[in-house]
């Protein structure tokens, strides 16, 4: 049986440890430990490869749009690309149990409106008025929001290191904003508009940690689901598609698509490329090996863990779409990253 520190710290341990190896022999604390740490280590190498895929749909969602996309016609094609990539493993998976469509139907039907369709529509918008790295931090303080949640629903109060953590991250914010003005309004290319929409993606962000997490676990790991991560992400991206078609058929989100050419790393390229990144890199690789992730180390570890991927989206950004931050915002951005840090120090 874990230990209930390592339920807090979202350690799950290896399948047929903490039952005993074969023979019965039974385990000791030494042994449930290097299990726990196992388990962490592999959650925390698939949550960073999540965040990694994740990362570049800034990019190539920013493309799209300069190109003459819209965030929702964006979007929309990128979660239809998803949703195909998906479907044989799907198959595969679910063969001898399709009954599980229709036990978890409302629950894909919830990550799809909120986990993929909102979260993905407010961060696209976002990106269209803003600069992809200051976005997806802002985007990130979601993960404030994960910790408030587990606090006051779940009773699991925040140490003092995470209470530091979380001050050094508003400061960070604050920064990245530039409050104070000194660099002049619209500095390193923040806007109202754009902060409201990277806001509504945090919104919807911290639910989709608590919407991967296992079900009816709270938010921690070591929870049983039946639900396949892959089957539960597919399930996502065909009611987040039609979620989206029925807003654009209404006329709420305006839906746009060229062909014309995409720029990246100052060259034109075919917007086959970013289409292709964010339907298979960007969105079924990267919401599979999210839900994983989270299921290994729980809602609040999941989350810290996948804010690497704001290294790795102001990298592409950086990179393909020569979006640089301003000094005020690097400092911004490494005052976040520390907070980050200090509160998974405080809860290893």
């Amino acid at each position: 049986m874990t230990t209930a520190r390592a339920l807090d710290d979202g350690i799950v341990p290896a399948a047929g440890v903490a039952a005993g190896v074969s023979g019965g022999a039974r385990t000791g604390p030494a042994d449930r430990t290097r299990a726990g740490r196992a388990g962490a280590s592999v959650g925390i190498a698939v949550g960073l490869l999540s965040a990694m895929c994740f990362g570049t749909s800034g990019t190539f969602g920013s493309a799209l749009i300069d190109a003459g996309w819209s965030p929702a016609g964006a979007v929309l094609v990128r979660v239809c690309v998803a949703a195909l990539a998906l479907t044989v493993p799907v198959l595969l998976t679910l063969r001898g149990r399709w009954s599980l469509l229709r036990t978890a139907a409302w629950r894909m039907t919830g990550y799809g409106l909120i986990g993929v369709a909102a979260c993905q529509v407010c961060y696209f918008n976002a990106i269209a008025h803003m600069d992809v790295g200051i976005s997806i931090l802002l985007e990130y303080m979601g993960i404030i929001l994960v910790v408030g949640w587990l606090w006051l629903r779940h009773g699991q109060r925040p140490r003092p290191l995470t209470i530091v953590g979380g001050l050094a991250a508003l400061g960070g914010l604050a920064l990245m904003l530039d409050l104070s003005g000194a660099s002049g309004a619209g500095a390193g290319g923040v806007t109202v508009t754009g902060v409201l929409w990277a806001l509504g993606a945090a919104v919807a962000m911290a639910v989709y940690f608590f919407q991967s997490a296992p079900a009816n676990s709270g938010g921690r790991a070591g929870g049983v689901d039946d639900l396949p991560p892959v089957v539960l992400t597919w399930g996502g991206m065909v009611t987040g598609a039609i979620a989206i078609a029925l807003l654009g058929a209404a006329h709420l989100a305006p839906l746009r698509y060229s062909t014309a050419d995409v720029t990246l790393q100052g060259h034109q390229v075919s917007a086959l490329i970013p289409v292709l990144g964010l339907g298979v890199v960007a969105a079924a690789i990267a919401y599979v090996t999210g839900v994983a992730a989270v299921r290994r180390l729980g809602a609040k570890l999941g989350s810290f863990v996948a804010m690497a991927e704001v290294l790795f989206a102001a990298g592409f950004a950086w990179i393909l779409l020569h979006q640089v931050p301003t000094t005020t915002q690097f400092l911004g951005g490494a005052l976040i990253l520390a907070g980050v840090v200090a509160v998974r120090l405080d809860e290893g």
